[in-house]
C-alpha cells in the first residue's frame, strides 16, 4: 500500500502555472471591483467628451438669447449660461482639455523622468550628480507659485499651462526610474549583457526598462489625478486656459458669485461633479495597478 500511496503522490502535486507576468497582473486587477468601477468610469467620461458632438444637437459656442439661464430641461439637459450656451456640450468639450491637458502632462513628464532617472541610476558617478541636483532644484520651487508666475509672464494657454506643469513635475519620475535601475543593474543578467557586448542604449531600454515600467504605469495614472487639480486651481484663479474655451475649471469660476452658488446650481456642480469623479477613479485605479503589480501586496 505504502508502494501504491507513492507512485499516487505526484498526481497530487501542485501544476506550476504558465502564466505571463502581465497575465498575472491583470488577472490581479480584474479581482480590484472597485478599480474595475472606476475604469469604466473613466472610459464613460471619456467617449462623452469623444463623442459631444454627436449627442448634443448644440455647437460649443452655440448662443440662444431666448434660452438664457434656463435649468436643466428636456431641450437642454444641463441648462444654459447667461448668454444661453448649452452647458451639457460645454461640460464635455471642456472635459477634452482637463483630460487632454493632464494627459500630456503626464506624458511629458514621464517621458523626461524615464530619459534622465535611466541615465543617472544606470551610468552613476558625475552623470547622477548633476541629474539629481538638477532634480532638487526643480523640487526646491514652491511648485503652485512656480505654475502661477509661468502662466502670468508666457500668457494663460493651453500650451503653456502643459509646459509649466510637466517642466515643474518630472524630478517625481526621474527619482522613482532612477531608483529602481540602480537596483536592477546589479542583477546576474546585466553581466550577462555586458559579457554579450549588448550597448548601453539596449540594455537600459531593452532589459532594465521594461522591469521598471510597471512604477510608471502606477505613477502615471496618479500623475493624471494630480494634473486634473492643478489644472482645475489655475484656471479657477483666471490663470489657466482662458475663456471662451471651457474646461472644468474655468466653468466652476462662476461659483464665485454667491448668487450663483444659491440659485444657479447647474454652472458649478456638474463640473465640479466630473472633476470629483475623475480623480477619484484615478486615484483607486492607481492603488489597483499597484496592487496588482507589487508583489508585495499579495494577501
Amino acid at each position: 500500500m505504502k508502494n501504491v500511496e507513492a507512485v499516487a503522490a505526484p498526481d497530487t502535486a501542485v501544476k506550476v502555472s504558465n502564466e505571463s507576468y502581465w497575465g498575472l497582473v491583470i488577472r490581479k486587477f480584474r479581482k480590484n471591483r472597485l478599480a474595475i468601477v472606476s475604469l469604466w468610469i473613466l472610459a464613460i467620461i471619456v467617449l462623452l467628451c469623444i463623442f459631444v458632438p454627436l449627442i448634443s444637437p448644440y455647437g460649443m459656442e452655440q448662443t440662444d438669447a431666448l434660452s438664457r439661464e434656463q435649468p436643466p430641461s428636456a431641450a437642454h439637459w444641463l441648462g444654459t449660461d447667461k448668454i444661453g450656451r448649452d452647458m451639457f456640450t460645454r461640460l464635455f468639450y471642456g472635459g477634452r482639455i482637463s483630460l487632454g491637458v493632464s494627459l500630456s502632462v503626464t506624458g511629458i513628464q514621464c517621458f523626461i523622468g524615464i530619459i534622465l532617472g535611466s541615465i543617472a541610476g544606470y551610468y552613476g558617478k558625475m552623470a547622477d550628480t548633476i541629474i539629481m541636483r538638477l532634480c532638487e532644484i526643480f523640487m526646491s520651487f514652491p511648485f503652485m507659485i512656480m505654475c502661477i508666475t509661468i502662466v502670468a509672464v508666457f500668457g494663460s494657454s493651453v500650451r503653456t499651462l502643459i509646459f509649466a506643469l510637466a517642466i515643474l513635475q518630472w524630478p517625481n519620475i526621474a527619482r522613482i526610474v532612477r531608483g529602481q535601475i540602480l537596483v536592477l543593474r546589479e542583477q546576474e543578467y546585466m553581466e550577462a549583457c555586458e559579457a554579450l557586448g549588448i550597448s548601453d542604449f539596449r540594455r537600459i531600454f531593452r532589459h532594465l526598462f521594461p522591469n521598471v515600467l510597471a512604477y510608471v504605469i502606477v505613477y502615471a495614472t496618479l500623475g493624471m489625478a494630480s494634473a486634473i487639480l492643478v489644472e482645475t486651481s489655475l484656471s479657477f484663479l483666471g490663470l489657466g486656459v482662458a475663456p471662451p474655451t471651457p474646461t472644468w475649471g474655468n466653468m466652476i469660476t462662476e461659483a464665485k458669485d454667491l448668487l450663483v452658488i444659491k440659485n444657479k446650481w447647474w454652472y458649478w456642480i456638474p463640473p465640479g461633479i466630473c472633476i470629483f469623479l475623475s480623480v477619484m477613479c484615478f486615484n483607486i485605479l492607481g492603488d489597483g495597478l499597484r496592487d496588482a503589480i507589487d508583489p508585495k501586496m499579495k494577501r
